[in-house]
């Protein structure tokens, strides 16, 4: 094959958005598009795989038994369109009302709640994170530092800002879920 042809099939039109470009990436590409700026990241450490894996077990468990929502993980797409982002959160959960915000090729709308391990790149996900679930009217946002399971919850308030609600180690509590998980 000639190098005319040789990408013919590949880019048809050029891409306008920061969204667009992620859309065109290899499946498993770790990166994220924040107010529509593509930013990669790197693999996460132990501590937050070993954080992630017990808060998904009791989480998963906790969803399947009272039946309120769908819990879902990274690698799976929330797109904020509004917003002009597309973001991976390490877990979040669409609850049963909203549930057809629930695509095949992702989430088109506003989890409920997220819930981000903190990342060596600590101010990404308590900065950058923070301002587009806050921008985008997320209800409840969790962020656990893996190193020593502190959790930090922000809630909405009544201006559309987020509060710190509280603070602990090694609990998770959702008023939106009406649980205390102890991981």
């Amino acid at each position: 094959m000639n190098d005319q042809h040789k990408y013919k099939n590949f880019i048809s039109e050029i891409p306008s958005t920061a969204v667009e470009v992620y859309r065109m990436l290899p499946e498993g590409t770790r990166c994220e598009v924040i107010f529509n700026e593509l930013i990669m990241s790197p693999s996460p450490s132990r501590e937050h795989q070993l954080v992630l894996i017990k808060l998904t077990t009791l989480l998963f468990q906790f969803l399947e038994d009272k039946q309120t929502g769908t819990l879902l993980s990274a690698p799976f797409d929330v797109y904020f369109d509004e917003e002009q982002s597309v973001v991976q959160p390490d877990l979040f959960v669409v609850l049963k009302d909203d549930e057809q915000i629930i695509q095949k090729n992702g989430v088109h709308g506003v989890p409920a709640l997220i819930i981000e391990v903190v990342s060596t790149n600590r101010a990404y996900d308590t900065k950058r994170k923070r301002a587009l679930y806050e921008k985008a009217g997320v209800k409840e946002y969790f962020m656990i530092d893996p190193e020593n399971k502190t959790t930090t919850l922000l809630t909405l308030n009544n201006s559309g800002a987020y509060e710190q609600t509280y603070e602990e180690t090694g609990v998770l509590t959702s008023a939106i879920l009406s649980c205390k998980i102890i991981f």
